[in-house]
């Protein structure tokens, strides 16, 4: 079972991954692909580590997700990818330009011929207004490109609004 959560910035995604995850039974694995690169970035890290279950076993793969995903797959778990959105990120801002297209061709086939459970969430970024600056547009339209490649793999995809699901694709997850 594939599921992509999407949402705003505290829409409820990363709660309702996990619970979607606590309530599976199954062995909790999460890839975390964030960097803290900063004092606010820091704290977020710290308050999704002491939220988590002392169970859970953490990777941390800023850079190299569908490689982690291939390594932490496996029947009796459940793997949460936390965020996709800061992967992007860390992606676009590489020196390797050639390493975005890279990756993400790795982590689609990845998610092409895995079995596994797998919860995905990412920042839904194209319902605002167009950003101004080339980098941010880049990122708008690579996370838009991005979440409908890994949709279309996917068994449930839901929108998370105010902590509501608003089930795009199968069922409610929520």
């Amino acid at each position: 079972m594939k599921t992509l959560i999407l949402g705003g910035i505290k829409s409820g995604k990363s709660r309702m991954a996990e619970s979607l995850a606590t309530d599976s039974g199954l062995q909790v694995v999460v890839i975390a692909t964030a960097t803290a690169d900063d004092k606010e970035m820091q704290q977020r890290i710290s308050h999704h580590r002491q939220s988590r279950p002392a169970s859970w076993k953490i990777v941390e793969e800023p850079i190299a997700l569908g490689s982690a995903l291939t390594e932490c797959s496996a029947s009796d778990n459940i793997v949460i990818i936390d965020c996709l959105t800061l992967w992007l990120t860390n992606l676009l801002l590489h020196d390797d330009t050639d390493l975005l297209r890279k990756q993400t061709d790795n982590l689609l086939a990845t998610l092409r011929d895995s079995t596994g459970n797998i919860i995905m969430v990412s920042n839904e970024t194209s319902m605002g207004i167009v950003p101004m600056g080339e980098l941010t547009r880049r990122f708008c339209d690579e996370a838009g490109l991005l979440h409908q490649q890994i949709a279309a793999y996917c068994d449930n995809v839901t929108l998370t609004v105010a902590g509501l699901p608003m089930v795009l694709k199968g069922k409610n997850n929520g």
